[in-house]
């Protein structure tokens, strides 16, 4: 089978500056490079982060290796390159392959000024998901003196970029208590007071009566899992979020929801939205970052903006 690196090699060319913030450097995961759509390469603080999602025969990984050494050097890579590794995504174990350099598991990066923590190596994620760096953007935006409820909050990346934009309290909301743990850390990378953020490690659909006497809320985060197994099921569960949603807002609350899942478009979130919350209106879906560009357009994250009437 014919497999064509020349867009890797590319950009790698191009790479003639270091990045100061995480980048998304290759996006093969928007379908537009044949051959190459289960290969992302991200830049993190000098680490090069190579993910590859499903597994390909020898020739083709032969490939991705020859661009990387030969990346390797470069007077950019030699000078400010501190590791290479390939994440092997398809392995249960998880396990990376250090072609360059030694692995920092526990790394601190920039994403519009603000820092995050990632742990490399050992998880599928790495903590931060970077297609979300517009929506985190957009809540920094519009956040000031607002009371946020960040649900499904993961290392509460929102909760950070909410605070970091005035919010005057930030609830978060994950059933796992070791990403809410990371999330924490992150507020304190940055400086934040804990004393208004809420670390809640708890199931959402058996904590409405907590969440409803803790609001209400002028801005809700909704940025579920695709699924997760044993509690979520996107397109069976997002309806019962939605149904209660009108309860924990504030007259003229804004609503940030999200999906992630190629196969579910706007207009199910859009339509969703005006059958189990009709008082909430839809008002635009946020660009995503230019490096996760899409062959469809309806095919990779959907940030929808609702507003609640007053």
């Amino acid at each position: 089978m014919h497999f064509d690196f020349s867009p890797v090699q590319q950009v790698f060319s191009h790479l003639t500056v270091p990045p100061s913030e995480v980048t998304r450097l290759f996006h093969g995961r928007g379908r537009c490079y044949p051959s190459l759509e289960q290969l992302t390469i991200d830049w993190l603080s000098g680490q090069i982060m190579c993910t590859v999602f499903k597994e390909h025969d020898e020739a083709w990984m032969a490939a991705l290796r020859g661009c990387l050494h030969a990346f390797m050097q470069t007077s950019l890579a030699q000078q400010a390159v501190t590791c290479i590794f390939i994440q092997h995504r398809y392995r249960t174990d998880n396990s990376v392959e250090v072609l360059y350099g030694t692995l920092s598991e526990q790394l601190e990066v920039m994403e519009n000024g603000l820092k995050f923590e990632l742990s490399l190596g050992k998880k599928q994620n790495s903590g931060l998901f970077f297609d979300m760096c517009n929506g985190r953007a957009w809540v920094k935006a519009h956040s000031d003196n607002k009371k946020v409820l960040n649900l499904f909050a993961y290392t509460c990346g929102f909760s950070v970029a909410a605070i970091a934009g005035g919010a005057k309290q930030v609830v978060n909301l994950d059933m796992a208590k070791a990403a809410l743990k990371q999330g924490r850390r992150n507020h304190q990378l940055n400086g934040h007071s804990l004393e208004n953020i809420s670390f809640l490690g708890h199931d959402l659909f058996k904590s409405w009566g907590k969440l409803r006497k803790m609001g209400p809320y002028d801005l809700v985060i909704i940025d579920p899992p695709t699924f997760q197994k044993g509690s979520f099921a996107l397109t069976k569960d997002y309806q019962r979020i939605l149904r209660r949603l009108p309860e924990l807002l504030n007259s003229g609350a804004t609503v940030l929801a999200c999906v992630n899942d190629p196969a579910v478009q706007s207009q199910f979130l859009i339509d969703e939205m005006h059958r189990e919350a009709p008082s909430m209106t839809f008002v635009e879906r946020l660009e995503n970052p230019i490096e996760f560009n899409d062959i469809d357009p309806q095919g990779g994250l959907k940030c929808l903006v609702f507003n609640k009437q007053s």
